[in-house]
């Protein structure tokens, strides 16, 4: 991951804080496309998916769009005024936004990306490992139906379900799956 482009969706109306960002996110590490209107991060949030999204706080209005695209698989910034940090970022820390302040350095926001960009990766991987894991369900489900199915047509054991779905695979070189969707489309 760490030599792969990381795309980056920046919502600021403060034109000192998208300079700061375009200075520091440069290519080719890093894309970014830097917005300062809310229903236009919106839009592009809809068209494309984004390795992170730094958002400005604007007034509690960046917050309530942080929290609006929290579902995203996007690791989520949001730049808060440090008066109100506690109280935002208790806020939004619920929803697996990460808070840091307006007011940074150059090495507090260096740490804060590197930070980002280790939580992408390992989202990335847990929604893989997810993925797997949920096909993996659906397919024991599949194959325990396709065996009820040949234990009662058939007066098969359990046993012998499973021994008929695995020598009928391996006998036609197909998955498991396949078989078994065989047999249940047959009952239909």
């Amino acid at each position: 991951m760490s030599d792969s482009t990381h795309s980056v969706l920046v919502v600021t109306k403060d034109n000192k804080i998208s300079s700061m960002i375009s200075a520091l996110l440069i290519a080719p590490l890093f894309d970014t496309i830097i917005v300062s209107d809310f229903n236009e991060a919106r839009r592009r949030c809809l068209n494309q998916v984004f390795n992170m999204i730094l958002v400005d706080y604007t007034e509690g209005e960046g917050c309530d769009f942080a929290i609006d695209i929290s579902s995203s698989s996007s690791t989520i910034l949001l730049l808060s005024p440090n008066q109100l940090f506690d109280q935002v970022s208790y806020k939004v820390e619920g929803y697996g936004i990460l808070t840091i302040t307006r007011d940074f350095d150059q090495f507090y926001f260096y740490n804060m990306i590197k930070i980002a960009i280790a939580v992408q990766y390992k989202t990335t991987i847990l929604s893989s490992q997810t993925s797997k894991l949920k096909q993996k369900m659906e397919e024991i489900r599949v194959i325990s139906r396709a065996k009820m199915i040949l234990m009662q047509t058939k007066a098969f054991t359990e046993e012998e379900a499973h021994h008929y779905i695995e020598k009928e695979a391996m006998n036609t070189c197909r998955k498991k799956i396949e078989i078994a969707k065989e047999i249940i489309g047959n009952l239909d």
